[in-house]
């Protein structure tokens, strides 16, 4: 493995291996920063090549050298490497009546709603971040939630035999309560937002020798988040999209995924090109959204209101990054409203059998506005990130469907209901209906 560091994004000064977050000097974010001449030497003799990667078990660990890892590190799960597949239908419809057929040759979704082992992102961020908290030597760890992290830090840590301590707004999901309770973990509740979480959290870190995954081990769970834009570019054979969509919480996910790609560029594992990076926030929590659309540099924290609840952020940790990863990249942020991203959850699972969170709802949902408003194009190869399960956000749902009556065991009963149901559907539906039996 690579040789790795901590080094302020601001000022560039190193502080080795610790877990902390922030610069004493400038009081700006630390973030990892990797040996290149060492990796380039690796892949110089042939131990890490795009052919070696490929023989390697098809997990996150793959990208071991581009991770900060602990010397003697044996991952315990087979965490990430999840599906990135074309969407053609669901293409279709978001192009509308225009280039439908040419828009499903070039959509793709990047589905880490079945990541091991609790079927969101989160579960790479808490792989790296747990390696180091070994290796610092925490037997307890601990994070503020929005809910996707709550799961992967209780989980991970019961695989570990380490004691959890997660802390959550009150008005989190009950699935997403529940699937952190079920394997152990210390939950603690708030009566507060996000925002009022995480800062109590902070302050906790300093009293307590436990490693919060989101504060003073911040630097090495970030950098797990790269692993999704390794895997969307291998998984194109080696070669980077044009557009990629990405829902934004902090905000890190999204300046991961280009530090992803300018990595593999960097290193002449895939040809450098532009890619445009496009933000996806909920309409009742949009900081970076806002920002994008306002030409604004800094963020305006926000009070949260919005059923996406995974993304309710006010006041994002890295939103000033996302903003330059952005804008630099010639993308766009766009937000849309709670109906919207019920919509946009249904349209997934009906186009392309995915049932996502709110959080993926939000990504469809701006995808759609990004191609209305021409900003994504029909023949640009462009992937939408959809970072968490349905399972976990079916709350939103519960008043959308109703509860069909049941019938007797009966032909004749089938018959009837079959003709009621077909009475009451748009005449080329019921047609459909009575041709297929």
């Amino acid at each position: 493995m690579a040789q790795y560091e901590l080094r302020c994004r601001e000022c560039g000064r190193s502080w080795g291996n610790q877990p902390r977050s922030i610069c004493d000097e400038c009081f700006s974010p630390l973030e990892i920063t990797y040996d290149y001449d060492s990796i380039q030497a690796s892949i110089a003799q042939g131990t890490f090549s795009r052919e070696r990667i490929a023989q390697r078990p098809p997990n996150m660990w793959r990208y071991s050298e581009l991770l900060p890892l602990p010397a003697g590190f044996e991952p315990r799960l087979p965490v990430g490497f999840t599906p990135l597949f074309q969407a053609p239908r669901l293409a279709a419809r978001l192009a509308g009546n225009g280039d439908a057929k040419t828009a499903a040759d070039h959509l793709y979704i990047k589905n880490d709603a079945v990541c091991l082992p609790t079927l969101s992102f989160k579960d790479r961020v808490v792989a790296v971040a747990l390696a180091q908290a070994q290796a610092f030597g925490f037997d307890t760890v601990a994070c503020s939630s929005t809910g996707n992290l709550a799961n992967a830090v209780a989980a991970h840590a019961a695989r570990l035999g380490l004691k959890a301590w997660i802390f959550i707004p009150s008005d989190l999901e009950p699935a997403k309560i529940l699937g952190t309770q079920v394997f152990g973990a210390n939950v603690v509740r708030i009566a507060g937002n996000y925002d009022q979480v995480n800062r109590l959290c902070s302050q906790i870190a300093e009293e307590r020798r436990w490693g919060f995954v989101n504060v003073n081990l911040r630097p090495y769970y970030a950098e797990g988040s790269k692993t999704v834009g390794f895997e969307i570019a291998e998984q194109l054979g080696w070669r980077l999209p044009d557009n990629v969509v990405v829902p934004m919480a902090g905000g890190s996910l999204i300046t991961k995924i280009k530090k992803a790609f300018d990595e593999l560029s960097k290193l002449g594992l895939v040809e450098g090109k532009e890619v445009k990076f496009f933000g996806a926030q909920a309409t009742g929590c949009s900081p970076i959204s806002t920002a994008v659309k306002t030409g604004s540099a800094e963020i305006e924290p926000q009070k949260p209101a919005t059923i996406a609840r995974s993304l309710a952020i006010g006041n994002p940790a890295d939103g000033h990054y996302a903003i330059k990863t952005i804008k630099h990249s010639g993308g766009w942020s766009e937000d849309v409203s709670d109906p919207e991203v019920i919509d946009s959850i249904r349209l997934l699972a009906e186009t392309e059998g995915i049932f996502t969170e709110t959080a993926g709802g939000v990504t469809v949902g701006t995808a759609r506005k990004l191609i209305q408003q021409d900003r994504i194009l029909p023949d640009e190869t462009t992937v939408l990130c959809i970072t968490g399960n349905g399972l976990k956000t079916t709350d939103v749902l519960a008043d959308k469907y109703q509860v069909e009556t049941p019938i007797a065991p009966k032909l004749a009963e089938f018959e009837a209901y079959l003709s009621a149901k077909a009475s009451s559907l748009p005449a080329a539906v019921a047609e459909a209906a009575v041709v297929g039996r």
